[in-house]
């Protein structure tokens, strides 16, 4: 109902642009992942410990500068976005939404807690993948299991390959669908 009503603009220029800007986002996370799994191949360093002389403002977190650090910034946010929807999404916690003027206090309060939880994790879970080495003043690098190769490895291989499971399902079904309907062939 909402697509009919959206103007042809945001039908043909928003919806696409919007796509294009979620699979860019998708696509150089997974690329700063895979540059990370092969750092952790080949340099200790690249373990997601915490930094010691490291002092904010003297040294900087990015390869690539202030580009690289506001990239970090935005690739951090469209995960904090992505972890929520995909929570929400979940068979499991699709209940837990809240509904407009209809929401009890229980689920208010399970919300408060599950953006809680899924706030707390964004640093580590931003600083396990390599995407930024920044501690956000918590020190979350004295994690004794972030200095376990193994269990680094296996999550950012996790992440790199759900990841490009989920964009390739989604994106090759979805060319395969409108070239489908393009031809003819759906009636």
């Amino acid at each position: 109902e909402l697509r009919h009503r959206a103007s042809p603009w945001q039908r043909n220029l928003g919806y696409p642009l919007a796509m294009l800007g979620l699979l860019a986002l998708t696509g150089i996370s997974v690329l700063i992942v895979c540059f990370h799994v092969l750092e952790l191949l080949l340099d200790d360093a690249a373990m997601p410990r915490s930094i010691q002389d490291a002092s904010l403002g003297q040294v900087s977190f990015s390869i690539f500068g202030s580009f690289g650090a506001a990239l970090q910034v935005v690739l951090i946010f469209y995960l904090m976005v992505s972890s929520v929807v995909g929570f929400y999404s979940s068979p499991l916690f699709t209940r837990l939404l809240p509904e407009r003027q209809d929401t009890p206090l229980t689920k208010i309060i399970g919300n408060c807690v599950s953006l809680l939880v899924l706030s707390s994790a964004l640093p580590v879970f931003s600083r396990t993948l390599g995407i930024t080495r920044f501690d956000l003043l918590g020190d979350f690098g004295r994690f004794n299991w972030l200095g376990n190769f193994y269990i680094v490895f296996l999550y950012n291989m996790g992440f790199a390959g759900l990841t490009t499971l989920c964009l390739v399902k989604k994106v090759s079904w979805a060319v395969q669908a409108e070239l489908i309907r393009a031809f003819g062939e759906d009636r």
